[in-house]
């Protein structure tokens, strides 16, 4: 009867260490996401900003 017990406390912890593994990779794509964003408003900013530089110079 011990052995079932022993196997039922493994078999839940074998699934919450399934369920956080896959928390972990939501929350890592999640902060993929958001640093491509990051970077991608910084690089628009940039290249604004160089755009009016260059028309400024222009005459």
């Amino acid at each position: 009867m011990g052995i079932w017990l022993e196997l039922g406390v493994f078999g839940l912890v074998f699934v919450f260490a399934f369920w956080q593994m896959h928390d972990v990779r939501k929350a890592q794509e999640q902060t993929r996401l958001q640093r491509a964003r990051e970077k991608a408003a910084l690089e628009a900013a940039e290249n604004k900003d160089a755009k009016r530089e260059e028309s400024a110079q222009t005459p």
